[in-house]
């Protein structure tokens, strides 16, 4: 099993087998990547230069990392996502206190300019009262547009046959509850859901149509080069699921095992879902959809405890993420206190392979290099002593 390639090693963990060490994932999706704060002070305890540093999300405002800060860690996935379309142009604006724009859904979007961190959704664009009749007419994007696709297949082409690292290939939009919300706000949404369930299952239905019309054009051009493709779609809380079980399973899971059985049918990458919360009483319902890999397994919620999720679902169940609680230890803790922690969830997620480690979700501007560091040197330290 020695001297696996990145994506040799990916793949096996991917099968349930181990391989040569735990494979390594930062900035391989928009769910395991790096703020800018927080990676511009990991550039300089890095010893590298620190520019402006590029943008790879602008809502999450994450940065891209470049090629020395991947070799430097040992970074084994590299993320390829859909581009914008080619009717779009995004318009910055300042209002008020805050920086702002619409995105390509046609959400307002909102950072503050002093101390911002993320630019939030805000003004809700079918917001209020509703018909179906402006649902069907509202300006859904066009996910067939080939500038959407422009540049996808070179670059996964380049990190899956010259890097040889394991490509991750990105959805068009967060997920289909999550849109559901942005589109008619929280309070609109929410009362949809308990009152208008059909008005929020068609609104659901035509965000599963352009994730479709988007993977129908992507994977044909990506066969052979991709090994992961990566689904959303946020359903859980700090204590419990952000909706019951009972509204998920009877108006949004017979979509998304409409949209997984899709892509199960047209790749042989494995499904990669991230939801965050506590989650554990749905894993069942998305296993048996089709889920291959749990993301970002986020240890500090209700249920997600990683000894007894391993135990239950590891055979059934990849978990990517999970490496390291980011809420109560990567931010706040001693560099020994992040140590002790990855050595707990290693032990706990990666016997038997099914292991991608990965910060749970994306690495906070609070968290300071230090701990970075800590977190891959405690991964390195396992690999050594196993």
């Amino acid at each position: 099993m020695s001297d696996m390639s990145p994506r040799e090693r990916v793949r096996a963990a991917l099968d349930h087998r181990e391989p040569d060490r735990i494979p390594f994932d930062l900035g391989g999706s928009r769910v395991t990547g790096i703020h800018l704060q927080a990676y511009a002070r990991l550039r300089a305890a890095l010893g590298l230069p620190v520019g402006e540093g590029r943008v790879g999300d602008i809502t999450q405002q994450l940065a891209e990392i470049e090629p020395d800060v991947l070799d430097a860690l040992g970074c084994d996935v590299r993320a390829v996502g859909p581009r914008a379309g080619s009717t779009y142009r995004r318009e910055m604006h300042e209002e008020g206190e805050y920086h702002t724009f619409i995105d390509e859904w046609g959400v307002g979007r909102r950072m503050l300019r002093a101390g911002g961190l993320y630019y939030d959704s805000y003004a809700p664009p079918l917001g209020g009262e509703v018909e179906e009749a402006a649902i069907e007419a509202y300006p859904w994007p066009d996910a067939s547009d080939p500038a959407r696709r422009a540049g996808m297949a070179d670059e996964a082409r380049r990190y899956a046959l010259e890097e040889q690292r394991a490509v991750h290939v990105g959805s068009i939009c967060g997920g289909l509850s999550e849109g559901l919300f942005k589109l008619r706000g929280f309070e609109d949404g929410y009362m949809d859901l308990a009152a208008e369930p059909v008005r929020a299952r068609r609104l659901m239905e035509r965000i599963l149509e352009v994730k479709l019309a988007y993977w129908s054009s992507v994977l044909p051009q990506l066969a052979g080069l991709v090994d992961v493709v990566g689904e959303a779609d946020d359903l859980g809380g700090q204590d419990r699921t952000l909706f019951s079980p009972a509204t998920y399973r009877a108006l949004v899971k017979p979509l998304h095992r409409e949209l997984f059985a899709f892509l199960h049918a047209h790749t042989d990458a494995k499904v990669f879902f991230h939801t965050c919360g506590s989650v554990r009483e749905l894993i069942p319902d998305l296993i048996e959809i089709g889920v291959d890999i749990l993301n970002p397994v986020q240890v500090s919620a209700a249920g997600m405890d990683t000894a007894a999720l391993k135990r239950e679902f590891g055979r059934d169940l990849v978990f990517w993420g999970g490496g390291v609680d980011t809420q109560r230890v990567l931010g706040s803790g001693r560099p020994e206190e992040v140590r002790a922690e990855v050595r707990r969830r290693v032990g706990d997620l990666a016997p038997g392979g099914g292991f991608v480690f990965a910060a749970v979700h994306n690495i906070q501007p609070n968290v300071p290099p230090e701990n970075v560091l800590a977190m891959r040197s405690a991964l390195r330290e396992i690999e050594r002593t196993a």
